[in-house]
């Protein structure tokens, strides 16, 4: 479980090289699409403003038609033959495309340079598969979170500088024949690129491809929903591109209309949401601890919406002044309201989408994973298309600008409670992280003794009443947690133990009945592959000394032989949440907040070695060494 920063990942060959395809393939296919959309705009005489509309139109509508014809093909493409060499074959496609396309631009032909970007829309289609499904097989588990943020902030950056440059170049005396060198050679850098990506076996090698794009997407969908958390990511990352559509696809009238500015100003807009996106997934490394941490999803949703409204709160009306630069704009009451909120849409955009992706490579099956993201690329290019329908609609019905981005910011608070309503692990992962992030700074050593598979018992000292959260929100894998009955039924802290199915646990004394079930549950957890966690004292210390531990771990250990991983907290005793907590109210001294804490783990002790004492003794050890 490597802790290297995700800036390393970009000088090694397994991601620095596929980073840069596919980087260089979004910055290309954006140059040709910006300086296609402007020639038509501006550059070919004859066209009346009702036939510029209609290519401008039909231009985005065969760039994204594709997705729909062909990334079912393109899934089973990706599970069926090795990765690397099918990105070769892609790439070449790429060439070939803006050879094309160079061809077209010199004719000045409006239907080869559309029928390139359908072509281009087939490439996007067939790489996109790939693009995600690699990661996995390059990357470990804890590196995803690192390589997501930098596919995210690369492909939005890359978007934005192709736009800039596909616009300025085709502006340019000569422009259709600067465009066409640029666009050639982006497209010769990135198959040089690509052939340093290493061999990336397939999933899925004897699979039989059916041709039949209908019948294959509707199988992969009916698919992703034998799994319902893959299948509502899939749907949250389709409703993050709705709603990057809706805010996107109006900001040029909206800069001009509501803002008053000239087109700089909607590049201005473009750039701050881009950059918002590019720091957000990449923060996501940094707030997640190195792992698929989702509870973040929540957290971007709930800014995306109030950074939406207030949007729309910063400026509701119409500009009384028209014609602004992008300086005077910024001079403009106001404006800075504007610019904050478009960033910061742009950061918890990057926290809702980078988690949600990396959820879906890790909790897909590797056989299908491909095909689950060119499901995943269908309903993104759908939900994409009814947006726009949207759009359409409620300007008719009389909606200003501004009031169809309040609409879309409050639709996605409903959305995210309805999502979370059906996968209440997430909000219990975002409940975790904020409750673990607010109240300690933790310090970890030993985290790579915890195994990455199969069944094992954690057992550790039980100082507070959070310590099983602290636990399972700094634990990458799932922890089902042996709690006191009591602890588990706490008000708000029970919606959590629920959901992360811990299992409550009562002396004989109390619940017998209780007791013999929850051993019960502990070996079928055991059976099932799961993590148990324990705290074998029984109950909190009194003092903040470790107490003696029982030999109810000897009995689950003797009956489901695991290894079992001592584990120790140490610090929490002088936080909150201990019962220390009680004796500082009545000696009316201050408690501590955002106390600094140490979480330590030891090598597995194998099943035929495990005692309660030597368990306690290492335990013991292990939190004198981390005071």
């Amino acid at each position: 479980m490597s802790q290297d920063s995700q800036f390393s990942l970009l000088r090694q060959r397994r991601f620095g090289p596929f980073f840069l395809t596919q980087a260089l393939g979004a910055f290309n296919d954006n140059v040709f699409k910006n300086a296609l959309v402007i020639l038509v705009a501006f550059g070919i005489a004859g066209l009346a403003q009702e036939q510029v509309n209609f290519y401008v139109n039909l231009a985005a509508v065969l760039f994204i038609l594709p997705f729909f014809l062909f990334s079912a093909t393109a899934g089973q493409l990706a599970e069926k033959y090795e990765k690397s060499r099918l990105i070769r074959a892609i790439k070449l496609l790429e060439i070939g495309i803006m050879a094309l396309g160079a061809f077209g631009l010199w004719l000045s032909s409006i239907p080869v340079l559309l029928g390139v970007l359908f072509l281009l829309g087939f490439q996007a289609a067939l790489f996109g598969p790939v693009k995600y499904a690699i990661l996995p097989q390059h990357l470990r588990e804890e590196e995803l979170i690192g390589g997501n943020a930098w596919v995210e902030a690369g492909t939005f950056l890359a978007i934005l500088l192709g736009t800039v440059l596909g616009g300025w170049l085709i502006a340019q005396p000569g422009g259709a024949h600067w465009v066409s060198a640029v666009v050639v050679g982006l497209a010769l850098l990135g198959y040089l690129a690509c052939r340093a990506i290493p061999v990336a076996p397939p999933a899925a090698p004897e699979l039989r491809i059916n041709w039949n794009p209908l019948t294959e997407t509707w199988r992969n969908l009916r698919f992703m929903q034998t799994n319902r958390t893959v299948f509502l990511s899939v749907m949250g990352i389709s409703w993050f591109w709705f709603f990057g559509a809706a805010f996107l696809s109006q900001m040029p009238t909206y800069a001009q209309q509501i803002l008053g500015g000239d087109p700089s100003v909607a590049t201005l807009l473009l750039t701050l949401f881009s950059l918002g996106i590019g720091a957000g997934s990449l923060l996501c490394e940094r707030l997640s601890g190195h792992k698929v941490e989702i509870g973040l999803v929540p957290l971007g949703s709930i800014g995306l919406t109030l950074f939406g409204i207030d949007l729309y709160l910063a400026h509701p009306a119409a500009a009384q002044v028209t014609g602004l630069s992008a300086g005077a704009f910024l001079q403009q009451a106001g404006s800075w309201r504007v610019v904050i909120d478009l960033v910061l849409i742009g950061v918890f955009g990057g926290f809702y989408i980078v988690p949600l992706y990396a959820l879906i490579q890790t909790r897909s099956d590797p056989g299908h994973r491909s095909r689950i993201i060119a499901g995943n690329n269908i309903l993104n290019a759908l939900f994409m298309v009814v947006a726009g329908g949207l759009a359409v609609v409620l300007f008719k019905a009389g909606l200003t600008i501004p009031e169809l981005l309040l609409v879309v910011a409050l639709m996605n608070a409903a959305v995210a409670v309805f999502i979370y309503s059906l996968v209440p692990e997430f909000l219990m992962r975002f409940l975790v992280w904020l409750l673990t992030r607010s109240l300690y700074r933790i310090e970890q050593r030993g985290m790579e003794n915890i195994p990455e598979e199969g069944p094992a018992v954690l057992v550790c000292n039980h100082v507070s009443f959070v310590d099983a959260l602290i636990l399972g929100g700094n634990i990458r894998r799932p922890v089902r947690f042996v709690m006191y009955h009591k602890i588990f039924r706490i008000p708000v802290l029970n919606f959590i133990f629920r959901t992360a199915r811990a299992i409550p646990i009562a002396p004989a004394k109390e619940d017998e009945a209780l007791m013999h079930k929850a051993f019960e549950d502990i070996a079928a957890a055991l059976q099932a592959g799961d993590v148990v966690g324990l705290f074998p004292e029984g109950g909190l210390t009194p003092d903040g000394d470790i107490q003696g531990f029982r030999a109810g771990i000897e009995r689950i250990v003797e009956r489901t032989p695991v290894p079992v991983v001592p584990m120790a907290l140490s610090g929490l005793w002088e936080g909150m949440w201990s019962r220390r907590d009680s004796r500082l109210r009545r000696m009316r001294l201050p408690r501590r907040l955002r106390a600094r804490i140490g979480m330590s783990v030891a090598p597995a002790v194998p099943p035929a070695e495990v005692s309660a004492a030597d368990l306690e003794r290492r335990v013991r050890e292990l939190r004198g060494a981390h005071p």
